[in-house]
């Protein structure tokens, strides 16, 4: 089973009784309230607070979530609200890539459950995949409300564990988790860099970590400019621009191979296949003279062997 450690100094917590956790080094207090465990450190909490409320707030004008269950059980394949069916659809092609690419070789090699953190897990629908199939799975999010948040395990009858927290941050013991997934949010992160070493800190030695829906391109150019354009469309549309927190917002290829240098790892890129009409954006883009389309993948990063 995944414990849970303190998000400050990384070390095991006491248990106080059956909600409630300790630090006996740093003197914190984390408790379980209906049913999600807040592991945010306390001077985190209002630093993300208007990040919170602003990413709710253009969730629910853009219709995510549903007064029914069947809504979150049915994910990612069928989006019976008919809001994002065809966000929808691209999520499925890369789960499906994720489960043949990295989920079924790693069930074959090590014959027993995993143990999977699901970092930006929203509704908690791919843990609930995750755990559908035998697998220890942590759902982290900073988001708890219940119609795109963790709040939604309510939904499903699996079991995982809802954990608000932050990525830079992980409130788990060194080297426990055997997967390490981004469900489509890498790319909030602040510090690329400073994420992927607590990730590799949480990560054992022979496990894996996932990015998974981030988008990426080939000139930081491109990024830019889609991040103008968002923030524009989300001010005239929602009267903000949702920049208040600095995320890095989008990858590059030649980031990736920056950070693989300097982290020791090794990255596989596999790109599912989204239909003829996906494919032909690049060249759609360059004949309408358009920035440069992002590129979707599943990335899988393993430590260097040291052979």
């Amino acid at each position: 089973m995944l414990t849970l450690a303190c998000p400050k100094c990384g070390e095991s917590l006491d248990d106080e009784n059956a909600t409630t956790k300790k630090c006996q080094k740093d003197g914190l207090t984390f408790h379980q309230v209906d049913g999600i465990w807040r592991m945010l450190l306390p001077e985190r909490e209002e630093y993300f607070s208007r990040f919170i409320r602003d990413y709710e707030t253009v969730r629910r004008l853009e219709g995510r979530g549903s007064r029914n269950k069947a809504y979150y059980t049915n994910l990612p394949y069928r989006d019976l609200s008919g809001q994002m069916s065809a966000d929808w659809r691209i999520r499925a092609k890369s789960f499906d890539a994720f489960l043949k690419h990295v989920i079924f070789p790693m069930e074959e090699q090590n014959k027993r459950p995993l143990q999977i953190l699901d970092l930006g897990a929203g509704s908690g629908w791919l843990s609930n995949r995750l755990a559908l199939r035998g697998h220890q799975v942590a759902a982290v999010d900073l988001t708890i409300n219940n119609f795109d948040g963790l709040g939604c395990y309510r939904c499903y009858d699996s079991r995982f564990l809802p954990v608000k927290a932050e990525f830079d941050h992980l409130p788990f013991l060194e080297h426990s988790a055997d997967l390490i997934l981004f469900n489509a949010s890498f790319h909030y992160s602040i510090n690329i860099e400073q994420t992927l070493k607590e990730t590799l800190r949480v990560l054992d030695s022979s496990g894996s970590l996932v990015i998974l829906d981030s988008p990426i391109y080939h000139k930081a150019s491109s990024g830019a400019q889609m991040v103008s354009e968002r923030e524009a469309q989300f001010k005239k549309q929602y009267g903000f621009a949702s920049d208040n927190l600095p995320s890095e917002n989008y990858l590059t290829y030649a980031r990736l191979d920056k950070l693989a240098n300097k982290l020791c790892l090794d990255w596989k890129i596999i790109t599912p296949f989204y239909g003829p009409h996906w494919s032909a954006r690049p060249l759609i883009a360059g004949l309408l003279r358009r920035r440069e389309p992002a590129k979707f993948h599943v990335i899988v990063g393993n430590r260097k062997s040291s052979k």
